[in-house]
This record gives structure tokens, sequence and C-alpha cells, in this order.
């Protein structure tokens, strides 16, 4: 033991304003963030449609299972990604309220950026998994 005591080792939650009494209530605040992410953020809508479109696409084109994880993989990553870079978004926000600060952009920019290499990385992927069938099917 490191000869802390119970209370010094628990973490301090004082300040977290809602903690979820339960697992229900702790997808009930994820569902929320989805939620709010697809209801106010123009891009998510877009890589969420785009996505679907894939799903279906693969499901018509009767690709296999591991193909269709790896594009189910690639579609949750930018759908993950865009929730971090809202979530990060809206604490610059908060944070530097109407001000500019050069570290709140590159936050800012960084955050986009890595939603953009998921999106070209997801693009091609289903490029080369989606193309080969597809191209079989109408020729």
């Amino acid at each position: 033991m490191s000869g802390l005591s119970e209370r010094q080792s628990k973490p301090n939650r004082s300040f977290a304003w809602r903690v979820a009494p339960n697992l229900l209530i702790s997808f009930r605040y994820a569902w929320a963030g989805l939620r709010y992410a697809f209801v106010t953020q123009r891009n998510f809508r877009i890589h969420t449609a785009v996505g679907t479109l894939a799903i279906g696409l693969g499901i018509f084109l009767k690709i296999t299972a591991a193909e269709m994880a790896v594009v189910g993989l690639t579609i949750s990553l930018v759908l993950a990604l865009e929730l971090l870079n809202t979530a990060i978004e809206s604490v610059v926000d908060l944070t530097v309220k109407q001000s500019y600060h050069i570290l709140a952009k590159i936050a800012k920019d960084c955050a986009a950026g890595a939603v953009l290499i998921a999106s070209l990385t997801a693009v091609l992927v289903a490029g080369l998994v989606l193309l080969p069938p597809l191209v079989t099917q109408v020729f």
C-alpha cells in the first residue's frame, strides 16, 4: 500500500457537474452527446450519411465480413474523432470565450486535422474495399 488513506486514494469528484449513478444514465449521457453532435454539427451528419451509404453499398455488394468490419471500423473512427473534435471545440470556446488565442486556434485546427486524416483514410479504405466488387457488378 502506498500509505494513502482510502479517502485520499479516491478521485475527487466534487467538481463533477453530474456523476452518473448507474450505467443506464451513463448511456443516456452518451446518447445526449451523439444527439447533440447530429443536430448541431453539419460534418457529423455528412459523415453519418456517407458511412451509412458505405455500409449499405457493402451489404448490396455482399462483401466479406472482414471487409465490412474494416469499413465499419474506419467509419467509427471518423465519427468518434468528429465527436472529439466537437468536444475540444466546445471546451476551447468555453475557455477563451469571444477572444482570440493562438493556442486555442492550434487546438481546434489539430482536432479538425485529425478528423481530416481519418476521413481521407476512410475514403481510401472504402475505395479499396468497395470499388473492385462495384466495378465487377457494373461491368
